[in-house]
């Protein structure tokens, strides 16, 4: 029998890899508690119009608004994404929604939740509540957000001056919107 030496730099370490399995899914009453935990972080109360002492009871009043949907994206039990989207009351305008807030946890940005998230959303808008219009509001300065929403056929319609009072400073921000092909 042969035996062959095999020198130990040249294999490459094995590594396991553990995708962890996320779930989206509509938010319930219950992930109220866990929601505004999401909510609360600074680094998305930054991206947001909402001030950093929003209450829990307005959080449980947001997940209660009829027309508004709320999909959350969950590890196992923990709340770690979610997107709102917010169908227009005006009967002439049942047609357009908002996408409002679109949140990842600062511990998982940047590993395709924002996109799993909008992807489900844009599946209800189109699927299932019949929206040809979404339109969104994002920082201008918040390129990773806009870029996500112009990889899903947002386009920038116009830039709002000014538009909030964000850490002590005007901030302008941007309207965005996908308009679907009615045909």
């Amino acid at each position: 029998m042969q035996t062959t030496t095999v020198d130990a730099r040249t294999i490459s370490p094995i590594r396991e890899f553990i995708t962890p399995v996320i779930t989206i899914r509509a938010a319930e009453p219950d992930d109220a508690g866990a929601l505004h935990r999401l909510l609360a972080e600074p680094q998305i109360i930054y991206n947001t119009v909402h001030l950093p002492s929003i209450s829990l009871e307005q959080t449980r009043a947001l997940l209660a608004e009829e027309d508004r949907h709320v999909l959350v994206a969950c590890m196992d039990d923990q709340v770690i994404g979610a997107i709102g989207l917010m169908v227009n009351r005006a009967p002439r305008l049942r047609h357009v929604a908002a996408i409002c807030k679109l949140a990842v946890s600062g511990a998982w940005q940047g590993q395709g939740i924002g996109s799993r998230l909008l992807t489900a959303a844009l599946d209800l808008a189109d699927n299932w509540l019949n929206l040809v219009r979404i339109e969104l509001f994002v920082y201008a300065d918040n390129a990773p957000a806009i870029a996500l929403y112009a990889k899903y056929g947002f386009v920038v319609e116009g830039t709002h001056r000014a538009a909030a009072f964000r850490a002590g400073q005007y901030a302008d921000a941007l309207s965005m919107a996908r308009v679907r092909n009615r045909g």
